[in-house]
């Protein structure tokens, strides 16, 4: 029997923007092309239990509708769970939206506050315009520095507290406040990104890292297989073009 990946899509029917479903599908895939058994549960409001139990853990983004939507669900049914699990090194990745509700607060255009986690040591406010398009990230998240490509479409801003570091620096594009230079933020094995597009498709290394991580935890090494991954760095050497930017 295989060595088996559970995979948790959480608030599936609302944060989902921009195809970031194309995430969970690409961590099926990948993990599927490396000998595993993937398994995919779906869990959205009003679900109750903890998530130590999976092996990684997806949330997309969404509006702010949408996050309101899910701000209490998120808040007191699952965010202190959801804190368990990323200290017991779960992976997580959450894409925009869900990113800036793991932080402390969003304050939206409106001067509305939807509090956050308090995962990640951050917070976002929104800003006077949007931040929209292509962008290219440097990124050491793998111990050596490599590139992460996607678009990006926000108003909020997001700040980094002392708690988290960024998951990476900025060569095109916005980031998390289209100041700093910085782009999502990294604590343990959770990250958050504004990187849609979807992100995991073209940055395969992501995945990877991510479903790496996951095995280390539930079997104690990672053991992946070397893939042949030709078409996905084409699509990813392209997305840097379209910024202007060279291939490293």
């Amino acid at each position: 029997m295989g060595r088996r990946i559970i995979v948790c899509h959480l608030y599936p029917d609302f944060m989902n923007l921009y195809g970031d479903r194309g995430n969970v599908i690409v961590l099926q895939r990948r993990c599927q092309w490396h000998g595993l058994e993937p398994e995919l549960v779906e869990r959205s409001l009003a679900d109750r239990g903890g998530f130590s139990g999976y092996d990684i853990i997806f949330m997309g983004g969404g509006q702010d509708k949408e996050q309101r939507a899910i701000c209490a669900d998120f808040q007191h049914m699952k965010g202190e769970a959801l804190k368990e699990a990323v200290e017991d090194d779960v992976p997580l990745l959450a894409i925009c939206g869900a990113y800036q509700l793991l932080g402390n607060y969003f304050r939206t255009a409106q001067g509305e506050e939807l509090p956050g986690t308090g995962l990640f040591d951050a917070w976002t406010v929104a800003g006077s315009k949007r931040l929209i398009g292509n962008v290219v990230v440097k990124s050491d998240l793998s111990g050596q520095e490599r590139t992460l490509v996607g678009f990006e479409n926000h108003s909020g801003q997001t700040f980094l507290g002392q708690g988290v570091r960024p998951l990476g620096t900025v060569v095109k594009g916005s980031g998390n406040n289209g100041s700093d230079r910085t782009e999502g933020a990294v604590y343990r094995h959770a990250i958050g990104t504004y990187l849609h597009g979807s992100v995991l498709p073209k940055n395969p290394w992501l995945a990877d890292y991510l479903i790496g991580q996951a095995l280390v935890r539930r079997y104690g090494e990672a053991g992946l297989r070397t893939l042949d991954d030709e078409l996905e760095e084409r699509a990813h050497r392209a997305a840097i073009k379209r910024t202007g930017e060279t291939t490293p």
